[in-house]
This record gives structure tokens, sequence and C-alpha cells, in this order.
């Protein structure tokens, strides 16, 4: 007998790994895929792991994450989605834009996917449409490029001198051309001669504020650009030594020394993927969740950095202001 009960206490001991990989292999698996570093992205992860958390689902216990970071390049994501999919991950998040969306919306047509942001989804084909996404993907929508007038005309009005003003943009990013064409657009309402300025490297991104200095332009938009995001130390760095007033899409720039910001709150959007996420994760298609829109728009200003600048900070701004840094 104790024989037997020898061999069958050895055979469960055997069996144990089995059942410990069936329960591992239980919970589920998301897929982190972003165009952005990991340095930079702490307070949007944590977002995310919110949203999560939100909808049920707490990481380390129902729930692992798997990370994949380009980094700014975005010719890896193609294979990080391929390492998500082969990985057979429960849901996708494509953080960082246009270019993980685009990435993994090609990695896969059976894995949901929820992407964190995205100018004109419907154009860029990664929906059928807002309300009724279709297909394996839907996510939250941004209006970066309809807000760029807004951005131009709060520079404007604190750098009124300014008659040349550049806009920073990443041409590998998709959604530039619908960017560049309202930035057009609104520089000629307001009678001002607009630059477009190119980065998609890190020796371009110092040659753009070279070229700012040299043609003696008096103020730049910096794009709400993945690559920029992993990349917003240097820029705001770059932008602070030449003297140049720049104005961002998110409060991030302006907390670490950028001079205004006017945006969504990205780690809302963030938070909102993780919610998504873990719908899905409880049975909900993505082609049933709309693609959600922002209803929160904020601006910062960094009074610091105007008064370095020899800025006077209009009160109408200052009053509108979300939020005056010191």
């Amino acid at each position: 007998m104790k024989r037997r009960a020898f061999i069958a206490g050895l055979g469960a001991t055997a069996a144990w790994p089995l059942v410990a990989r069936a329960q591992q292999s239980a919970v589920p698996v998301v897929g982190f895929l972003s165009s952005r570093s990991p340095n930079e992205s702490a307070a949007v992860a944590a977002a995310f792991r919110q949203g999560l958390t939100e909808a049920g689902f707490s990481v380390g216990q129902n729930v692992t994450i798997e990370y994949r970071w380009a980094e700014g390049h975005y010719d890896r994501l193609p294979a990080l989605a391929a390492q998500l999919v082969e990985l057979k991950v429960a849901a996708i998040l494509a953080a960082g834009g246009p270019p993980s969306a685009l990435a993994a919306k090609k990695a896969t047509s059976t894995i949901p996917v929820v992407f964190s942001a995205a100018d004109d989804p419907v154009g860029l084909g990664l929906v059928a449409s807002l309300s009724r996404p279709g297909g394996n993907v839907t996510g939250m929508s941004l209006f970066n490029a309809t807000l760029v007038a807004k951005r131009l005309a709060l520079l404007h009005e604190l750098v009124p001198a300014a008659g040349v003003v550049a806009y920073l943009t990443n041409p590998a990013n998709p959604s530039v051309k619908l960017e560049i064409k309202a930035a057009q657009e609104a520089a000629g309402k307001f009678g001002l001669d607009l630059q477009v300025v190119d980065a998609s490297t890190d020796q371009e991104i110092g040659a753009a504020f070279a070229h700012l200095v040299e043609r003696h332009i008096g103020a730049v938009i910096v794009a709400g650009e993945p690559f920029f995001d992993s990349r917003r130390g240097a820029i705001v760095e770059l932008a602070a030594k030449d003297a140049i007033p720049a104005s961002y899409s998110w409060r991030e720039n302006v907390a670490i020394g950028g001079l205004l910001s006017y945006g969504t709150p990205i780690n809302e959007s963030y938070r909102n993927s993780g919610v998504y996420c873990g719908r899905i994760l409880k049975g909900e298609r993505p082609s049933d969740l709309p693609v959600m829109q922002p209803t929160k728009f904020e601006m910062t200003i960094n009074l610091k950095t105007a008064k370095a600048l020899g800025l006077n900070v209009p009160p109408t701004l200052l009053t509108a202001a979300d939020e005056v840094i010191e």
C-alpha cells in the first residue's frame, strides 16, 4: 500500500507541472506594442494598467502583459507585432499612434487590437467607421490634426512677433499629411509663414533645430508624434538652448521645461484603452466597441520657461490655462 501510495504521489508530483502550465495558460496575456520608449512611457503604461484594473483585471493575478518597445524606430514594429502574435496573446494594445496600430492590424486579423491614439482611424484604414469599427480593431481617436489650429493660435498669441513659424514633424508617421494640411490652413488664417521641418532620426532632430536658428524662425510647433515623445527630453533641451518658443501636444513636455501645450490628456487615452482591453478579455468583440473620441482638452503653460525666453504671458492665456507651472 505504501509503495502504491508512493507511486500515486509520484504521479501526482509529475503531473503538477502540467497542471501549473495549464493554469498559467488560462491567465490571459495582453501584448503591449509601443512605438515609444519604456523610460518615458512609465506614466501611460501605469494608466493602461489602471484601466485594466477598472475592468476587473489585476496584473500578476488574472492577467499578464508582454511589452514590446520600438523606441521610436518604426521599422521594428512589424517584427515586434509578429512576436506577440506568435505568443498567441489574448489582445494587443497598439500604443504610440498609427505606426504601431497599423503594424498590429497587418500582423493579425483575429487577435483583438486596441490602439491608444490615432488621428482619422477611418482614413488610415484601421476601422470601417467610428461607431461600428468592424473587424478586430478599435481604440481611441485623438484630434491632433484638428488641434493644430488651436496650438498655432495660442502660440501666435504668446509670441505675436513671430511671423515665421515652423512645424516639426516626422515624415514616417502615416498621419503627417493630415497634420501638415491643418497646420498650413491655420497659418494662412493668421497670415503666418509656416515652414514644415522634417525629422525622423536623432541626427535630423538636431539638424532641424539648427535650421530654425539659421533661418531665424520665431517659434515652432512640435507635432504630437511618438518618435518625438521618445526623444522628449532632447527636444525640450534643444528648444531651450536655442531660445526658440515651442508649442507641444502634451503636458508632459511642459512639465520638464517646455513652453506651452494644448491637447488631450494622453494618460486618459491609455486608461480607456485598458478598460477596452478588459472588456474584450471578458468576451466583448472589438467590432462592437465604438472608437472613443476625447472630450477633455488641457492647456499648460510654463512661466519659468516664458520668463527665460523674455516672453510676457498675456492675462487671457493665464486665465484660460488649465495649469500654470511656476
